[in-house]
């Protein structure tokens, strides 16, 4: 099989396209020819050495594609199924092991590209807005970057279930996928001369001065400060990535000199920790899909072997939605 390697901590020309054998399923694995695999940031946290890796790796956790082998143990999914998955190391390849009990089972209607595009994404998304900060009717919310791949999910899914969206973005074009995701105001960051003092003071104006009442914020380092002050008393900030960066260590006082603060910084695995909870946040999220309430935006697709450029346009900010490769 042909699959993308990261051969040593750095930035993306540290990926090469390689040949390896085909992988045999453990008792427990299915073995699936990817037609889809996503490129997500945690990618790019693995291949740079920012979460510590072995090199060299393939990289990769996500995609979809079709079962072609099924090993000793498996009994609930067949080969020729379509499955989607989140957490399969090795993922950049023309096919790949996935655990069984990791493993979702694609319903007809569900396109193998979206499919790929919803498991780690769309079921953040998810945790975010019914677990970490159950959004309700009546909140006001601020979601940076709204026109990234997880940004345009959660902004619908919060959207939806009643609050008012507050999004950042850094062009007309991102505020454009911003509103249509159902965000009622946008803040365009690059035009603030200063973030950490103009963002917060752009929140209260839209919010009678009381600020939001979370905060969900995938950037990190350049927004942390400026996420703090835009949250009203009380209010919480939910940190689920660095994309700028991780952010410093912090004074816990400062919670309590903002109001009584909450900071919170939860990862999709101890949300999806039992088989039913993934199955359950994944068939809201298929159902929404196939009803035609959640709008799953494919940004760009490169081919396999263009794995780099992949990272490259993702870490420079220029693509919205989901970004997958296409073995």
């Amino acid at each position: 099989m042909r699959a993308i390697r990261a051969t040593a901590a750095g930035g993306p020309d540290v990926l090469e396209l390689t040949e390896l054998p085909d992988p045999e399923p453990a008792a427990d694995e299915v073995l699936v020819r990817v037609a889809a695999a996503g490129v997500n940031f945690i990618d790019t946290y693995r291949r740079s050495g920012v979460y510590p890796m072995p090199f060299p790796h393939v990289v990769g956790s996500e995609g979809a594609g079709t079962v072609v082998a099924v090993g000793a143990d498996v009994s609930e999914i067949a080969v020729g199924d379509r499955v989607a998955w989140s957490s399969a190391p090795g993922s950049y390849a023309e096919v790949v092991n996935v655990k069984a009990s990791k493993a979702l089972l694609v319903p007809d209607g569900v396109s193998d590209q979206v499919a790929a595009a919803l498991p780690l994404q769309g079921l953040t998304a998810h945790y975010l807005v019914t677990s970490t900060f159950p959004v309700q009717a009546g909140h006001d919310v601020l979601v940076h970057a709204a026109a990234g791949g997880v940004g345009l999910l959660l902004t619908q899914l919060a959207a939806q279930r009643g609050a008012r969206v507050i999004a950042t973005v850094g062009s007309a074009e991102k505020e454009r996928l911003a509103r249509e995701a159902g965000a009622t105001d946008v803040i365009r960051y690059r035009e603030l001369d200063d973030l950490t003092r103009d963002l917060p003071a752009e929140v209260r104006s839209l919010t009678d001065g009381r600020g939001v009442h979370a905060v969900f914020d995938s950037v990190g380092k350049d927004t942390f400060d400026a996420s703090l002050g835009s949250l009203q008393r009380r209010g919480m900030l939910v940190l689920f990535g660095g994309s700028s960066g991780p952010v410093p260590p912090v004074d816990p006082q400062r919670l309590n000199a903002g109001g009584s603060l909450f900071l919170t910084r939860p990862t999709l695995d101890d949300h999806v920790a039992t088989r039913d909870e993934l199955t359950w946040r994944a068939r809201e999220l298929f159902d929404a899909v196939r009803a035609g309430e959640l709008d799953v935006r494919v940004g760009a697709t490169f081919p396999l072997a263009d794995a780099a450029d992949a990272h490259r346009a993702l870490e420079s900010r220029s693509t919205t939605g989901k970004v997958l490769l296409l073995p």
